[in-house]
């Protein structure tokens, strides 16, 4: 997935955990929060693989279960004992759901299920012959030609619009956290 892929389904996981439990919106400091997240892993791993080649794959640490699950805990943890619980919940949510979010797509479009991205170090991802990170950012895009195409050429590519128009019109209903706070400072200073 792209990262506003990903932004989209960490926040659209996020605001509907909040209205389910909270009954409320996010706030903009949860919204920035739970999109950091969701991309996060791809901020740890896609560096160290492809420009300073620590990793033979932009699926490694960042992307492993057994990093995020404890890593996302211990964040919730400091949170809650700052007296941001909330804040907790949106870093934990949108991390973790970068995970399914790169496996299962492939599994959808009949190519298997790359269990191997999630599991390292037990299973490491080889590849990415990337002459570093901006090539390997360019090779992505390229690989995903959706990002330009209008009408979606396949099912795949329908759901992932409909996902990024999902993500909007929800974010629109929670009163659209960031912008919102962001005007109120500017509106607040006159």
């Amino acid at each position: 997935m792209l990262p506003w892929e990903h932004a989209a389904v960490g926040y659209i996981g996020y605001s509907l955990f909040v209205h389910a439990l909270y009954r409320d919106s996010p706030t903009g400091l949860e919204a920035v929060v739970v999109v950091f997240a969701s991309v996060l892993p791809d901020l740890i791993d896609k560096p160290l693989a492809w420009e300073f080649g620590v990793f033979p794959s932009g699926y490694a640490l960042g992307h492993s279960i057994l990093f995020a699950v404890p890593f996302s805990l211990a964040v919730g943890a400091l949170a809650a004992r700052r007296g941001g619980p909330r804040i907790g919940w949106a870093f934990g949510i949108g991390y973790l759901l970068h995970l399914p979010a790169d496996v299962i797509p492939i599994y959808l479009q009949g190519g298997g299920v790359p269990i191997e991205r999630i599991l390292w170090p037990i299973r490491v991802t080889r590849g990415n012959p990337y002459a570093g990170f901006w090539d390997g950012v360019d090779t992505h895009i390229d690989r995903h030609p959706e990002v330009m195409t209008w009408p979606p050429a396949s099912t795949y590519e329908a759901v992932v619009f409909g996902l990024l128009a999902g993500g909007l019109l929800l974010w629109i209903v929670d009163g659209m956290p960031v912008l919102k706070e962001s005007l109120q400072v500017l509106v607040g200073r006159r």
